[in-house]
């Protein structure tokens, strides 16, 4: 699973890494993804919008076990 969601964020990456940003798997756990934004996109007013309209909508539409996408913050 972990290759899977690796391979839908290494398509995504060059936009965060463009702008100073980046993005991390942390972990898969009963349908849920777990990530974490590093970088600028940390701290980005519009993390969650990149999250919900770019990370999520991709990792749901190309990995039919994914139900849902979860930021980590800490």
């Amino acid at each position: 699973m972990q290759e899977k969601i690796e391979n839908v964020l290494d398509k995504i990456r060059p936009y965060l890494q463009s702008d100073g940003g980046d993005i991390e798997f942390v972990k898969f756990d009963d349908g849920v993804c777990y990530l974490k934004f590093l970088g600028h996109c940390s701290t980005c007013p519009m993390m969650l919008m990149t999250l919900n309209d770019l990370v999520k909508d991709s990792l749901i539409n190309e990995i039919d076990e994914i139900v849902d996408v979860k930021l980590i913050t800490e």
